[in-house]
């Protein structure tokens, strides 16, 4: 592993639980539906043996070997015992066959960084677990799964179902066409003034899940990569990590409000989830979820998240997932030792099955008949 060292309102919901419908031709809350005083993300974990796995990622070809714990040799399962349990309401448990036919006929995108890929990778694997001919499945360019790829799209062909994830880990445009008479140390950009090049390709959808975070970090950015900040033609060595950030988000929310149709996609935004480094490439992974999460249940980025969303989003409706908190506690759900190099510990992304899968059934239950989990502020 080691891609990445991961660390409302108008028109935004955090979410929470009331009712919806399903139609034929979109995925939307029922008119109707009645605000509840329970917030999803708002809870405890609880130890649970009979939900979880959903699957078993050695029979799933989307589980990429990196996230698959068990088959890099992980022998404890009790990662696996944990449900994650609101104050106020239940997270509906997960039906394969259910889920299939609410989204047959639609097309479901991920943008972000790996995480969002771990998030697209369990989404597949949990819906597959409906499908009866494995085969109708497959990748729509014969593409095998790999971390640079930029457009993965997988096909559920009986129930004419896409699944596409898009990499974009600023979600902003990077480029190796710097401006004329750049420092010789800078090697690529990031416009924080424009929105990725492929944004096109994201928004003929209906169900749009969005990151980024991971890789808004100075070693990363000005260090490692020699990537610095640009605005039109200009470089702008004067904007911090946390300020371009915050640009950036600015600018993607006057992108969705510009070319996102609310009548049919219905968008998503996760916020931070929680790293668990001992220190320098040293991983912490425990046996079972923390009593105490030590200030991780608080992000800067998710902060600034929620703040910008608040303010710019007024046409398009974005539902905020408030992961930090409830990701604070899962030290026990990492990678660790379990990757595809042994050799290197990840204490930033999370084994498949696991923690994911739980970010997804929380998505599905939003559009499920009678249930849902989301607390809504939009005026």
């Amino acid at each position: 592993m080691g891609e990445e060292d991961i660390e409302e309102y108008d028109g935004i919901e955090i979410l929470q639980i009331y009712n919806f419908t399903t139609t034929s031709e979109t995925l939307e809350a029922s008119p109707s539906a009645k605000f509840t005083d329970c917030d999803v993300f708002d809870g405890r974990w609880v130890e649970d043996d009979s939900r979880y796995p959903i699957y078993n990622s050695t029979d799933c070809p989307f589980a990429e070997r990196g996230f698959s714990c068990f088959e890099n040799g992980r022998k404890d399962k009790e990662y696996l015992r944990w449900q994650w349990k609101p104050k106020k309401c239940e997270i509906p448990r997960f039906d394969a066959e259910k889920a299939l036919e609410m989204l047959r006929g639609k097309r479901v995108v991920f943008v972000g960084d790996s995480l969002s890929r771990t998030q697209w990778e369990s989404w597949i694997c949990m819906l597959m677990e409906g499908v009866k001919k494995k085969e109708s499945v497959y990748e729509i360019n014969g593409s095998q799964i790999t971390k640079t790829i930029r457009h993965l799209g997988v096909k559920f062909m009986d129930h004419n179902i896409t699944v596409d994830f898009y990499r974009s880990v600023f979600l902003m445009n990077k480029t190796y066409n710097v401006p004329a008479g750049a420092p010789k140390n800078v090697r690529m950009t990031v416009r924080l003034d424009l929105v990725d090049d492929i944004s096109d390709q994201w928004i003929d959808s209906d169900l749009l899940v969005f990151n980024t975070g991971g890789w808004w970090t100075q070693n990363r950015l000005f260090n490692e990569m020699r990537c610095f900040f640009q605005i039109g033609n200009s470089l702008e060595f004067g904007i911090s990590v946390i300020d371009g950030y915050k640009m950036a988000l600015n600018t993607w929310a006057d992108w969705a409000e510009a070319n996102i149709n609310p009548n049919r996609t219905t968008v998503f935004f996760r916020t931070i989830e929680s790293t668990h480094w001992r220190g320098p490439n040293q991983c912490d992974v425990s046996e079972k979820p923390l009593n105490e999460t030590k200030g991780k249940e608080k992000s800067e980025k998710s902060d600034i998240i929620m703040e910008v969303l608040e303010k710019k989003m007024k046409r398009v409706p974005v539902k905020i997932m408030h992961l930090t908190p409830m990701g604070s506690y899962r030290s026990d759900a990492h990678v660790g030792n379990w990757g595809d190099n042994p050799s290197l510990q990840d204490c930033g992304h999370w084994c498949l099955p696991g923690f994911p899968d739980i970010w997804n059934e929380i998505i599905i239950s939003y559009f499920l008949p009678k249930i849902s989990s989301f607390t809504s502020y939009q005026n």
